[in-house]
């Protein structure tokens, strides 16, 4: 994300957990509670309170957290901050439900979007309503994919911690190589398959562009600014069945094209690290990724232009995926002493220290307009594509079906990919395993 080493987990978009949800639903009746010893409301007789923070990063990012750990407990004395977990982010998931199901649990855990709702079940997950609604920047200032990944129900179940989005980088070698000029804002997706066609070259081993291949959450969410364009959406209103059933074939022939022409590189292994390597070898033209990744591209020394995703209909739509500090119930002085920290953690003044030595997109609107993060954007080429996309970002449902959905898709993208199936006969098989885990009672 920023021109550091990757920084929170080796594969950021990493596979969605699908039984999460089944597993949190038992843990979801458990009542006992992690309090320290001390009083009752989990602060210690002196009136200092710890809280215990899983927070699953490495590296980087980690250094960052503890430097801003540390400056919190210095304006905050009373509040002492335990960095733990033994787990990265990839892993969170199943490390909270087995807490939850053993009545043992951090204060703050760093959970995935993409698995919010299903850990919300449980009634030890804080609703942080009024706490974002009432921090010094207001709650609307937030971009609406920061906003949008924490709330469930109506209700904001957790903070957030980190945002991305996806656009294009090119290799502009290649291009030049190819006589091809580079790509620009409102390019189409038929644009993006002639250019892949035109870039590849199976002599030279050379590939137009990526797709990863695993079937996992990394293959699903390259999809779903196509589906939203074509103005369809994840899960239909009222939440039973899926709303890409027209909008989703023509998404597929996409992907079918680029299968056809042999110009994309299917990665078959999770965390799309051979595809990035592909790419950064000089032996791909064009990648779909996050700003996660500039670091790695810069260190490799590619020559590179980055541009905002292709559409159908010329409008700009991107997908953002962001992550949560998600806060629970450990006694009421510990859950307030969490509050504190998570709401401190978002604003500007420390965000900005996040973004630039961790590697979030900003979280608001002021952090973007600080002077650290516009030197940052200024020094790092195609980090100000990334942020301006996040004007027009829509993030994936916060549905507890969302990781049956996802693995629908992800086995029918890896079909077509494959030529295991056409795009028609994908959707419907698609169709018919998500609309079944939509249709289960919640």
């Amino acid at each position: 994300m920023d021109a550091v080493p990757h920084t929170a987990h080796p594969s950021r978009r990493g596979v969605l957990r699908a039984g999460g949800g089944l597993a949190l639903a038992a843990a979801a009746g458990v009542t006992a509670s992690g309090c320290a010893a001390g009083t009752d409301d989990g602060g210690a007789a002196d009136g200092k309170v710890t809280i215990e923070m899983w927070h699953g990063q490495t590296e980087t990012a980690k250094k960052a957290l503890e430097k801003l750990v540390a400056r919190f407990e210095r304006s905050h004395p009373d509040i002492k901050v335990k960095l733990g977990g033994g787990v990265l982010a990839d892993a969170m998931l199943q490390k909270v439900t087995a807490g939850l199901a053993a009545g043992s649990y951090p204060d703050i855990a760093y959970i995935f979007g993409s698995d919010l709702a299903s850990i919300a079940v449980s009634p030890q997950v804080a609703d942080l309503s009024d706490t974002v609604r009432s921090g010094p920047t207001p709650w609307t200032n937030y971009w609406a994919p920061a906003r949008d990944a924490v709330t469930v129900k109506g209700k904001v179940r957790a903070a957030p911690a980190l945002l991305d989005s996806l656009a294009v980088v090119c290799n502009k070698k290649l291009f030049r190589e190819a006589d091809l000029p580079l790509p620009a804002a409102g390019w189409t997706w038929q644009d993006f398959q002639d250019t892949a066609k035109k870039l590849t070259d199976k002599g030279r081993g050379r590939f137009g562009t990526g797709w990863p291949g695993a079937g996992d959450e990394d293959t699903v969410w390259r999809l779903w600014p196509m589906i939203w364009d074509l103005g369809g959406d994840v899960i239909a209103p009222g939440g039973k069945s899926i709303g890409f059933a027209d909008s989703g074939v023509r998404a597929f022939e996409v992907v079918d094209a680029l299968a056809r022409d042999e110009s994309v590189y299917i990665d078959p292994k999770p965390g799309s690290e051979q595809m990035y390597q592909v790419f950064m070898s000089g032996r791909m033209g064009m990648t779909l990724t996050g700003p996660w990744q500039l670091p790695d591209i810069q260190q490799a020394k590619v020559d590179y232009h980055a541009v905002p995703l292709p559409s159908f209909s010329g409008r700009p739509v991107t997908i953002s995926g962001p992550d949560t500090w998600t806060v629970f119930d450990n006694g009421s002085a510990r859950e307030q002493a969490a509050r504190t920290f998570v709401s401190w953690m978002m604003q500007p003044g420390q965000d900005v220290v996040w973004d630039v030595e961790a590697g979030s997109l900003p979280l608001s609107r002021r952090a973007q307009d600080m002077p650290a993060w516009q030197r940052k954007a200024a020094d790092t080429e195609g980090l100000a594509v990334f942020t301006k996309a996040l004007e027009t970002a829509r993030v994936r449902p916060v549905h507890p079906a969302y990781p049956q959905v996802s693995k629908a898709v992800g086995e029918a993208v890896v079909a077509v990919l494959l030529g295991r199936s056409t795009p028609a006969k994908a959707l419907r098989a698609c169709a018919d395993s998500a609309n079944a885990a939509l249709a289960v009672p919640r």
